[in-house]
């Protein structure tokens, strides 16, 4: 029969596989592409808001001439 320790220690065994196992994935060379361009993605918005502003100066500019 199983009592409780054993339960807590085959849970605390199982959660810390599950745990290396999500580190190894995470740090897979599979995965590092997606990572990267999500961790750029912060970025992009600023490159389309730049673009917007100077599209916006460019037709006031056209407005004026």
């Amino acid at each position: 029969m199983i009592n409780i320790t054993d339960f807590h220690s085959f849970y605390t065994l199982l959660m810390l596989v599950v745990f290396i196992g999500i580190c190894f994935w995470a740090w897979s060379n599979k995965r590092k592409k997606f990572f990267n361009d999500a961790a750029n993605l912060p970025f992009a918005d600023e490159e389309i808001s730049a673009r917007s502003v100077l599209k916006l100066q460019e037709q006031e500019e056209s407005k004026h001439e």
